[in-house]
């Protein structure tokens, strides 16, 4: 990184000349880090304010970070993201020391930028000095003869006016160079380090997630309704005409009854899969009457007899009810299949913020993901929730499914 640093700015610095509105913009920047490093130095020189200083830093770190964010942010362009707060540490002075961000600050308003400050101290100094020395020689010939001055001068004018035009010719690439290791040090003292930024980044990315969950729950949920209120309402009446149709028209021919007859059956089939389709995208029992009731209404359906055993002390998000319904479904849907049980066991209990199943039966066992039996479906559907799903399932049973997920995202 540094030799990286080190050939942009001699790239920048090579292609200004001294009186470039860049090179200009370079000392502007560092000449600005000199005011808020002057403490810090006067106390650098004068041994009994160093802790007073310290202390004052540490009380006002945060404006000092926001203020140099700022300045970089104006006068070059340079986004310092804010100071992130580690998760689960509290705001206050004493927690915030403690977490390698705010020392890199420390760092930084005690170390880096004075040191900085007095590299652009020395570079204001030689742009000042090489616009005097490169003009020594005109000066020399303005004076009057007799003065004896003037004689010393043309002595040293031609060193003078060289050495300062060497100075010029070189400052922008010094300038350009001071601004650069600011920018760096700004961004790697002032901003998050990668570890907290990856942090952060993961919470957000699974505070997407639960969102993303929320809302495709909620759209299920909304295309339940809809096709609840809307469609299968409609195939009911249609269902209701054609049985009335039935039973009260006796004098149409054979051909036209068998039609209706035919017709009243598929409006009832019809009615039957779009029933189990709108269980399927999000059952109304849960919004109605709760996961208990829930859970038993699938234990009931089940092809085999299912004991429910279940204790919801806790709140459940709607999400995470929904994800518990249908893996419950599916569990005992794979059951039915491919476990030839003759009863299946199920516990629902909640405890520290944790919502676990347990789905147990007597089959044959040896239940594998590798071999389609549903599992990867199982497991996916509880990662969807930052959920884990464990199989126990030897050959010859019994097999144990348990999942757990967190009541609330």
């Amino acid at each position: 990184m540094p030799s990286t640093t080190l050939r942009r700015a001699l790239t920048r610095g090579a292609a200004r000349p001294p009186w470039s509105a860049a090179a200009r913009r370079d000392t502007l920047f560092i000449a600005s880090g000199i005011p808020p490093a002057l403490p810090v130095l006067t106390a650098a020189v004068t041994p009994k304010l160093t802790f007073l200083l310290l202390g004052l830093v540490l009380l006002c770190l945060r404006p000092l970070t926001t203020a140099q964010r700022s300045r970089l942010r104006v006068l070059r362009g340079v986004e310092v993201r804010p100071l992130l707060r580690p998760v689960g540490v509290p705001s206050g002075l004493l927690t915030r020391l403690r977490t390698g961000v705010s020392w890199r600050q420390v760092g930084y308003h005690l170390v880096a930028g004075p040191l900085l400050a007095v590299g652009a101290m020395g570079a204001v100094y030689a742009w000042g000095a090489a616009l005097v020395a490169s003009t020594v020689f005109g000066w020399a010939w303005l004076m009057p003869h007799s003065a004896p001055v003037r004689q010393k001068w043309f002595q040293l004018d031609v060193p003078l006016t060289v050495g300062g035009l060497a100075v010029l010719a070189v400052l922008p690439w010094a300038v350009a160079l001071l601004a650069r290791l600011e920018e760096v040090a700004a961004v790697r003292l002032l901003g998050p380090g990668r570890a907290e930024a990856l942090e952060h980044r993961i919470e957000e990315v699974v505070e997407s997630r639960a969102g993303l969950v929320d809302a495709v729950d909620a759209e299920r949920r909304r295309i339940e309704r809809d096709l609840h209120d809307g469609t299968q309402q409609r195939l009911t009446s249609l269902a209701m005409n054609l049985g009335l149709a039935r039973r009260t028209l006796k004098d149409v021919p054979p051909e036209a009854m068998q039609v209706i007859v035919e017709a009243h059956e598929e409006a009832q089939a019809a009615i039957d899969e779009l029933r189990d389709l709108v269980r399927g995208l999000h059952p109304a029992v849960l919004e109605d009457r709760g996961l208990d009731a829930a859970l038993s209404g699938i234990a009931a359906r089940a092809p085999l007899p299912v004991r429910v055993d279940v204790d919801l002390a806790e709140y459940i998000a709607p999400t995470v009810e929904a994800v518990a319904y249908f893996t419950v479904s599916e569990a005992l849907t794979n059951v039915a299949k491919h476990a030839k049980a003759s009863r299946v066991q199920l516990s629902v209990r909640t405890a520290g913020g944790r919502l676990r199943l347990v789905i147990s039966d007597d089959g044959v066992g040896g239940a594998d993901a590798s071999r389609g039996t549903g599992l990867t479906g199982l497991r996916k559907r509880t990662a969807s929730v930052d959920g884990t799903l464990s199989v126990l399932s030897p050959l010859g049973g019994p097999t144990t499914i348990s999942v757990e997920l967190p009541c609330v995202l």
